[in-house]
């Protein structure tokens, strides 16, 4: 599948030279933490200070730990997709021991996973069922990098603080007709099959999903230490 938001990336297209240095390099690297890639997760983030701005990201996932998974978030799985962030995965263990101030910036999965709008694209239903059992009790933290849904060309700006849909009404209508149209899902035909699935075993943290408020960055301007502050080593 190409990616849903059509950015007309700056830059001539790579030349036979640059790609065969590539092929060449690939042949003699090892690539250990792109291989420990094991999972294709495909849902919806907002805008941490704006709900209407949705974007469709996909998650290629690999795990650091069973309680601990990292994610490179993409606009689409195809050859030319854009990397537009990342995500961290953890356990309702892991999230409860963060300090109070740090469990904002998270959020839960649980309505994703329920609601039918989280989904493995390919995956067959009862091999996604059993995967996604887990992901519905982690919390998740996502920052985007690229803003291609206004467009832009390169990663401009600040890290954007993400979230994920928590109650039914939130998710665009047309971006999720796009999605089940292109991959051939029924959010609400899944939705059936995954009643039996539970959240966090304690309930979902009234801390997490921004305790319920637009969060934003802030790009701050500090006073920087003088060189001479530095030891020489780190200069």
């Amino acid at each position: 599948m190409a990616a849903t938001t059509q950015v007309d990336v700056p830059g001539k297209p790579t030349e036979t030279g640059t790609a065969v240095l590539d092929t060449a390099t690939a042949a003699i690297q090892n690539f250990h933490p792109i291989n420990k890639i094991h999972q294709h997760l495909c849902a919806f983030h907002f805008y941490g200070d704006d709900m209407t701005r949705q974007v469709e990201a996909h998650h290629f996932c690999s795990h650091q730990s069973e309680d601990l998974r990292q994610c490179l978030i993409y606009d689409g799985d195809g050859p030319d997709a854009r990397l537009i962030g990342v995500e961290y995965l953890v356990s309702e263990e892991l999230f409860l021991a963060l300090p109070e101030a740090e469990k904002p910036l998270w959020h839960s999965h649980e309505y994703e996973v329920r609601s039918g709008v989280l989904f493995m694209p390919r995956v067959p239903g009862p091999i996604e069922r059993r995967a996604l059992e887990q992901v519905c009790r982690t919390y998740g933290k996502t920052f985007h990098f690229w803003q291609v849904d206004r467009g832009d060309r390169l990663p401009l700006g600040p890290p954007q603080l993400m979230m994920a849909l928590t109650r039914d009404g939130q998710l665009r209508e047309d971006l999720a007709k796009d999605v089940e149209s292109r991959y051939g899902v029924s959010f609400e035909k899944e939705r059936e099959k995954r009643e039996y699935m539970e959240g966090p075993a304690k309930g979902i943290h009234p801390l997490a999903n921004g305790a319920g408020k637009g969060l934003r960055l802030v790009l701050t301007e500090v006073d920087l230490p003088p060189v001479s502050s530095v030891p020489r080593a780190f200069v």
